[in-house]
C-alpha cells in the first residue's frame, strides 16, 4: 500500500513471545468471536494488501486457511535473524526486514528510505488497518534522522507498534551482531513519536487473563 511517497512494504506479527504471566502463547488467545489473535491480526493486515510475516520463533503457529485462501499477497513464516540467538523482538525485526527487501525490487536507497515495515505485537488488539494511517501520517521524508516511527503516551513508547524503514536493515543488523539486543536503545535516538490514540489505551500490553479480558471488553465496546 502506498501513501503519498510513502509505501507500506509489509507487515510482521510478533507471535514468539514466551507470555509466562498469561498462561499460554499470546498468538493463540481466542477472542469472544472465537478467533485467535494470530488470525484476527492477519484478517485485518490482509485488507492492506501486503506481505504478511509471521515471527513466531519456529512455534509453527498456523493461519486459519479460509484467511490464507483469501489473501492477495504472500503470508509466510520466519526464523528470527542469527544462530544460537537469545531471541527478543529485535531479532524478528531483522529477519522481517531482510525477507521485504528484495520483495521491494529496488535497491535504491532512496526508495528504501519510503517503504516501511509495520510491526504489531501480540499483545495487542490494535488493528493494522487503522495503525497504519496512524503512523504513515507522521512521517517526514525529510527527516533522515527519524526511521522509525511508533505509538507513544505520556511515559512509553511502543516500539512494538511501530514503523521501520527498509533502509534501516543495515544499522539494525550491525547493531545485533555487536551483541545488542536492547529495543529502547536502538530505537529512542531515531525514533519519531506518534500520540496513541485515547480508543486504543486499554487495547494493548496485555499480560496476564484479567489483562486480556479487559482488552476484549474494550474492544468490543469500540465495534
Amino acid at each position: 500500500m502506498v501513501v503519498a511517497n510513502i509505501q507500506l512494504a509489509g507487515v510482521v506479527i510478533l507471535a514468539g513471545g514466551n507470555s509466562k504471566r498469561m498462561g499460554s502463547p499470546k498468538a493463540k488467545l481466542r477472542l469472544l468471536s472465537g478467533e485467535t489473535l494470530l488470525d484476527y491480526h492477519v484478517r485485518h493486515a490482509i485488507e492492506l494488501n501486503v506481505p504478511i510475516i509471521i515471527a513466531d520463533n519456529e512455534r509453527g503457529f498456523k493461519v486459519d486457511e479460509e484467511l490464507m485462501t483469501h489473501a492477495t499477497a504472500p503470508i509466510f513464516h520466519i526464523k528470527d535473524y542469527g544462530q544460537n540467538d537469545t531471541g527478543g523482538a529485535l531479532v524478528a525485526i531483522e529477519s522481517a526486514l531482510q525477507a521485504l527487501i528484495p520483495l521491494v525490487n529496488n535497491k535504491n536507497s532512496a526508495v528504501q528510505s519510503a517503504a516501511y515495515l509495520m510491526v504489531i505485537s501480540c499483545d495487542s488488539l490494535i488493528k493494522a488497518t487503522e495503525l497504519w494511517p496512524q503512523l504513515s501520517a507522521a512521517i517526514d521524508l525529510k527527516d533522515n534522522n527519524k526511521s522509525v516511527v511508533c505509538l507513544s503516551d505520556d511515559s512509553h513508547l511502543y516500539p512494538l507498534l511501530a514503523l521501520y524503514q527498509l533502509a534501516i536493515e543495515h544499522e539494525l543488523r550491525a547493531y545485533l551482531d555487536s551483541g545488542q539486543r536492547r529495543v529502547m536503545r536502538f530505537i529512542e535516538p531515531i525514533c519519531q513519536k506518534v500520540a496513541f490514540d485515547s480508543q486504543w489505551q486499554d487495547l494493548t500490553n496485555f499480560n496476564t487473563p484479567e489483562d486480556f479480558a479487559k482488552a476484549c471488553q474494550a474492544l468490543y465496546q469500540n465495534i
